[in-house]
């Protein structure tokens, strides 16, 4: 007679269990975690945050509002719809002054940007010295207002250093601020003496970012600096490059600072910015509602200009795989 032996009961369902168990304890675990982590980024984002909200979204909607009004500090401020505008499209200033703005940024930027990356190949060519970088970058540690202010007595027609030179080499002397031909092209290119050091640190960062491998297979295939140049860096570069020119173009559309401390918007309105426009508008006129919309109208300039830079030069693609 075989006696059938009876197998233990089967522990799978409550190993299950306490799996199932584990996992859930695990879970809210996880979840309890990712709270924290959650609530001690809102912390550290908070004090941006706030000062992003205070001193920029809330301006940028006061001034939307504003530019809808008519507004002097003294009054309430009176609905007027879209009368600002109107005004805006029919003042011949306004137009003179977007034109002098456009000549200074074409200026600007086009001198800044080549030899910013004319310098920042250089530095990366030749050598990596954070000596010449410090130096390079040294008139940026400068504030726009002590450049004007320098560059102002430097370039003064009658006792300017600038001047004197020029007059010791034979020639006359050049009213470089006080001539209206010559008032933009002297700022724009003080603003790059000025700002061409941050922008060549921008490019060469770019430039560290290309594998040297790729400049060694170029140079083994015979490449010269001038082709690897076209071929490899310029390519390469475009991402960096592109959100440079975006910074800059930005940047440029809102010169101010060296045109209060030179030449106050003249002579005869050459050097009248846009920004210098709607300052005068604002606290000279007190017509804050109309210098409003100005800004309401440079703001979609710039941003249609952005957004046109970004879609052009494809920054968000990269050509390193």
């Amino acid at each position: 007679m075989t006696i059938a032996s009876s197998s233990p009961p089967s522990r799978l369902p409550l190993r299950g269990a306490e799996g199932a168990g584990t996992e859930q304890r695990t879970g809210r675990a996880k979840a309890r975690e990712n709270g924290g982590d959650g609530r001690l980024a809102a912390v550290f984002i908070a004090p941006a945050l706030l000062g992003f909200t205070v001193f920029l979204l809330w301006p940028t909607l006061r001034g939307i509002y504003l530019s809808f009004t008519r507004f002097n500090l003294l009054t309430p401020a009176k609905w007027v719809g879209l009368d600002n505008y109107v005004r805006m499209v029919h003042d011949p200033i306004f137009w003179d002054s977007l034109k002098v703005t456009v000549e200074y940024v074409v200026i600007n930027i086009g001198v800044q940007t080549v030899a910013a990356l004319a310098i920042a190949v250089l530095l990366q060519r030749l050598t990596q010295s954070a000596v010449l970088r410090g130096i390079v970058l040294t008139p940026y540690l400068m504030s726009n207002v002590v450049a004007g202010v320098v560059w102002l007595w430097i370039l003064d027609t009658q006792l300017g250093i600038g001047n004197q030179i020029i007059g010791a080499l034979g020639f006359d002397h050049i009213p470089f601020l006080a001539d209206e031909h010559w008032a933009i092209p002297t700022i724009a290119l003080i603003n790059v003496w000025r700002h061409v050091g941050y922008t060549t640190l921008l490019l060469f960062a770019g430039l560290m970012a290309i594998p040297d491998d790729m400049y060694e297979a170029a140079r083994v295939d015979g490449a010269s600096e001038w082709r690897m140049f076209w071929r490899i860096t310029l390519p390469l570069l475009r991402p960096v490059l592109a959100v440079v020119l975006i910074m800059t173009v930005i940047g440029s559309f809102q010169v101010f600072d060296t045109v209060a401390v030179t030449t106050m918007g003249g002579p005869a309105n050459a050097t009248n910015v846009l920004q210098y426009y709607i300052y005068g508008a604002a606290f000279g006129r007190f017509q804050f509602g109309y210098a409003s919309a100005m800004s309401v109208a440079l703001l979609l300039v710039l941003s249609a200009i952005t957004f046109l830079q970004y879609r052009l030069t494809r920054a968000g693609q990269s050509d390193l795989g």
